[in-house]
């Protein structure tokens, strides 16, 4: 045991090693109080006396360090003057999300008056909708701004007064105190034949009314959980936009979960209408502020520290599992996140990539050679359970570049009957890179493995020791299980399949992809 007057000689530099290990981790001071609290709770530092130690105001006593050490798996010494740190490692910026950006040059044939002309005529001679066009700027968006909406986010806190969970008595009174009534109809789901051929169920959930009436299907009043959603959209679109009508019907099937739907334009018309964009924005708004609302910022974020990320803790929250899984991509401190919603036989419903994780089937195109191994594409292809989770270590080529994924994926069933499956993941190469190794030696050593063993290749002992402190030090309890199972190494196209020998190519249905 080392004394006070020793620790207090050692410290000089404690605090700025402190403040380096939670910036590179993405930790706020509150992150790590509560990291501190969940391990300890007598010895764990306040957010303030945290602040002193980083400030070099105040030196920890030895039990207080040593919660801090163990939140950041390092030894008590690694802390002290005698261990050098090897750099001063600060988050790089860097470019943000899934979509990559390019310079505009010439400048001026990118001005706001050349692309009004040329984006519909661009539309039309591509075949791409209006609707999905306004599907991918609205994903961009989403992405550049790594889910981040405060003022989205501050407009729902003001109605739920950060409360969580809310009960469906809870929303219904809101909805009074907006001025928002209420209205009740029945329908029962219906069969219709889609696009791919496939057979599907689609169901009316809710839609508005202007000025200030929301019509509810009453079949919901059975499934409260979904029933909260519809009336925080709606609720979200009466606070946001006064109630103007501008906005899509609720349904359950694999189209997208929000954007206009014209029920007498056919999917297939590339015309571009401006308001479709319009109205699709407002959508995305309103689903984003009913997230908020249901699972307000610091509470949410608090109870997924305590849980370790889980996805169980929809059912703490009173919200289904695409709520919580979407959530955490806007209230973790760690960025790298990417969620998926597809449908078989391949219908991205909802994409996310703040990590810049490839689709896995295309963009907005039909494709022959998906991968067979991502784990959302395996689950709605196969007899899986549903409600059971499945976690997966992957690596995945990206610009050239292997990246180690682990995502956590569920299968489940919409409102209408259809199942699909609900995938969120993160990229762990910036995890590994701030415990300072080369992540991409790692991902390497990690790729070879898979080959060397057909594709899905047991993880070596020392990359599951470093795996499991960067899931520990995220606090994510999905990584862990995840390393109890093989890696498998996927592709973003069969036609660059890396595995040796390559997967045949399978003659299946063609793979579409509807952006959100």
């Amino acid at each position: 045991m080392k004394s006070k007057t020793s620790l207090f000689r050692q410290s000089h530099f404690l605090g700025t090693k402190i403040r380096n290990l939670r910036k590179r981790n993405h930790l706020t001071l509150e992150d790590l109080s509560s990291r501190c609290v969940k391990l300890n709770p007598e010895s764990a530092p306040s957010v303030s006396y945290l602040s002193m130690i980083e400030r070099g105001k105040r030196v920890p006593s030895e039990d207080m360090l040593e919660v801090v050490a163990d939140v950041f798996q390092k030894p008590i010494n690694w802390f002290l003057d005698d261990a050098n740190e090897q750099s001063e490692l600060v988050p790089e910026k860097g470019t943000r999300g899934g979509v990559t950006g390019m310079a505009l040059e010439p400048s001026f044939l990118f001005s706001h008056e050349i692309l009004q002309i040329a984006i519909p005529e661009m539309l039309a001679q591509t075949g791409t909708t209006g609707r999905q066009f306004a599907h991918l700027l609205i994903r961009a968006h989403q992405e550049h701004n790594q889910n981040h909406f405060p003022d989205l986010e501050r407009a729902a806190e003001e109605i739920g007064q950060k409360k969580m969970p809310l009960s469906v008595d809870n929303l219904l009174e809101i909805c009074t105190d907006i001025g928002l009534s209420v209205k009740w109809f029945k329908e029962l789901p219906q069969s219709v034949i889609e696009e791919s051929g496939d057979k599907k169920q689609r169901v009316v959930r809710s839609y508005f009314e202007a000025p200030n009436t929301v019509h509810v299907n009453s079949i919901l009043k059975k499934d409260p959980i979904r029933l909260k959603y519809d009336l925080a959209v709606n609720i979200g679109h009466k606070v946001l936009h006064q109630g103007d009508g501008e906005k899509s019907k609720l349904m359950s099937d694999s189209k997208p979960s929000y954007g206009v739907r014209d029920e007498n334009q056919p999917t297939s018309s590339a015309e571009l209408d401006s308001t479709k964009i319009l109205h699709a924005w407002r959508d995305f708004e309103c689903s984003f502020f009913a997230g908020a609302l249901l699972c307000p910022r610091v509470p949410f974020r608090q109870l997924l520290d305590r849980n370790g990320y889980d996805i169980s803790v929809c059912n703490l929250a009173g919200v289904s599992e695409s709520i919580a899984m979407r959530r955490m991509t806007a209230v973790s401190p760690y960025p790298h996140w990417h969620y998926f919603d597809a449908y078989y036989p391949g219908t991205l419903k909802a994409v996310y990539r703040g990590n810049g994780i490839p689709l896995p089937w295309g963009n907005m195109k039909m494709v022959e050679d998906p991968c067979q191994h991502w784990a959302v594409f395996r689950m709605t292809t196969k007899d899986t359970d549903f409600n059971v989770s499945v976690a997966q270590i992957s690596i995945l080529m990206q610009n050239d570049v292997p990246h180690i994924y682990c995502c956590e994926s569920v299968k489940v069933k919409d409102f209408a009957g259809n199942s699909h499956v609900l995938c969120s993941g993160l990229d762990l190469n910036p995890a590994i890179a701030a415990q300072g190794f080369n992540a991409i030696d790692v991902a390497q050593r990690l790729k070879q493995s898979c080959i060397d063993n057909g594709g899905t290749g047991p993880i070596p002992k020392d990359i599951k020791e470093l795996l499991l402190t960067v899931g520990r030090i995220l606090n994510i309890n999905w990584i862990e299980r995840g390393i109890d199972n093989r890696a498998r190494l996927i592709c973003s196209r069969g036609s660059v399949c890396p595995r040796v020998p390559q997967c045949k190519r399978r003659q299946k249905k063609p793979i579409k992809v509807v952006q959100e």
